[in-house]
This record gives C-alpha cells, sequence and structure tokens, in this order.
C-alpha cells in the first residue's frame, strides 16, 4: 500500500476581508496537518490591490511547502479608475509575483498529478465578469498532462469555479466552457476537480464517462460566508479510497464540519 497523500485546500480567502481569527487558527490546524501540497483555489484578495496581495503572500510564507495556487475573479483590480489600465493590460501581475503562475501551474510526486488552470476574466463579453470562462486551449493542455499522469496517480485538476453549477448552491459560476472542459477532465481520468467561489463545501460526481471525477468545493476563509462558517479542506488519498474533510471555524478553533468518503476510480 502507498502511503496517504494528504491536500490541504483553502480557497477565498479575500484578504482586506478575511476573517482574522479563522486565517490566524488556520495556520496552526494546517501546520499540524503537514500536508504533502496545499492549494489555493482563487480569491485570494478582495480588490486585487497590492497590500492584499502583500497580506496573502505573507499568510501562505506561513504554511507548509510544496503550494499551488490559481487565481480567482476577485485577484485583478476592479475598483477604481486608477487600476483600469492594470486590469487591462497586465490582469495577474500581482498574483503572479505573490503566488506563482496564473495559468497552468503544475505539481507531481510518485502519488500525484496536480494541473491548474486559470478559469477568472479580466474582461468579458457580458455584463457579470466574475463568471468563469475556459478556453479551449487550456482544456487541451490540462487533459493532456492527465492522460500522460501514470495510471496509479492522483489525479488532479485545480480552477476558481465550479465548472458545472452545482444544484441548490448559493451563487452560480456560469462557467463558458465548463461543461465541456468537466467531459474532457473525465474522459483524461481525472479524479477531483478543486475549485472555490461558492463560499461553501461540497462534493459531487461529475454526470459524465464512468462517474468516478469528483467536484470538490472549498468554503471561505473572509467574512463573505454564505450559509457555511470559515472552512477549509483536508483531502486524504490512498491505494483505492479518498476522504475530503471541511474543517470549520466555531468561536475560537477549527472543527469537522463534514467528510465526504470516496471510492477511487481505479478501485471502482
Amino acid at each position: 500500500m502507498i502511503p496517504t497523500l494528504k491536500i490541504v485546500q483553502v480557497s477565498d480567502i479575500h484578504f482586506g476581508g478575511e476573517h482574522r481569527e479563522a486565517v490566524e487558527a488556520a495556520v496552526e490546524v494546517i501546520g499540524q496537518a503537514r500536508p504533502d501540497l496545499v492549494i489555493g483555489s482563487g480569491d485570494m484578495t478582495r480588490d486585487g490591490v497590492r497590500s492584499e496581495f502583500d497580506a496573502a503572500q505573507a499568510w501562505f510564507a506561513r504554511l507548509p511547502q510544496p503550494q499551488l495556487s490559481t487565481p480567482g475573479n476577485h485577484d485583478t483590480p476592479f475598483r477604481g479608475p486608477g487600476e483600469i489600465a492594470t486590469r487591462l493590460i497586465t490582469p495577474w501581475r500581482r498574483f503572479e509575483r505573490a503566488l506563482g503562475p496564473a495559468d497552468g501551474a503544475l505539481w507531481s510526486n510518485p502519488r500525484a498529478q496536480v494541473v491548474a488552470l486559470n478559469t477568472a476574466r479580466s474582461v468579458q463579453i457580458r455584463w457579470n465578469w466574475s463568471k468563469g470562462a475556459v478556453a479551449a486551449g487550456q482544456i487541451r493542455r490540462a487533459a493532456s498532462t492527465l492522460a500522460q499522469a501514470a495510471p496509479d496517480k492522483l489525479k488532479v485538476v485545480v480552477c476558481h469555479h465550479p465548472l458545472i453549477e452545482m444544484i441548490g448552491g448559493p451563487m452560480t459560476a456560469k462557467v463558458r466552457g465548463g461543461t465541456r472542459a468537466a467531459q474532457a477532465f473525465a474522459e483524461a481520468g481525472a479524479d477531483l476537480v478543486l475549485t472555490g467561489h461558492i463560499h461553501a463545501p461540497f462534493v459531487h460526481p461529475y454526470p459524465f464517462g464512468d462517474g468516478c471525477t469528483q467536484a470538490v468545493g472549498a468554503g471561505t476563509l473572509s467574512i463573505r460566508e454564505r450559509g457555511v462558517p470559515p472552512s477549509f479542506n483536508i483531502i486524504e488519498a490512498d491505494d483505492c479510497d479518498i476522504r475530503i474533510t471541511a474543517m470549520a471555524f466555531e468561536r475560537t478553533g477549527f472543527v469537522v464540519w463534514r467528510t465526504w468518503n470516496l471510492t477511487r476510480r481505479r478501485c471502482a
């Protein structure tokens, strides 16, 4: 039996509007978890300003390495006329200086292959720019990376927006190209697609292929709660099983809010 792989997924911290007590308490809990990888699935800032990215960079520096992050719709400037040029010309420069590549980040070890893609857009031909989009090239690159990974590896995709709408969720993502991407990733053997944006933890299977590709959403560590306390996910995978635990902040510390137990494709 291979050793258990452990991933911590944080999302929607919204520095500038973070839940300060939860963010501080999370540092200790995540450190004690000793994860193999820490993943940030977008919206690290509230308004995409430099001070918020400085705070995000400083906080992630206190967490275990290695780390992999992808931007969310809040991670490019969108408030004030002085930020318009930055949003249009270099929308992800601040994110990349603080947290790494905005699109296409990769991480792998003998037990897992992780690929990230940016579903946020600085400008779109629709009124609500907060919604997501996936380009055909992004889908091809990510699916190819997954398909080429060894079959016994846990295959993980990270993006900010849920690719398929969560029925009954507190908000929508309406990702252009999302259904096509979800189907392509399922066919390429993805085990998990980790997202944020909704501010509530969830797990549900994609209705494609063998039904073993699971959409996994993380909650928020901000004060913008949507019916769920501030939270983050701990994901543990062994040969046949995946266990996802949503850790929620209540009063003074984190407690187990909910768990999901899944069977990996290789053992289904």
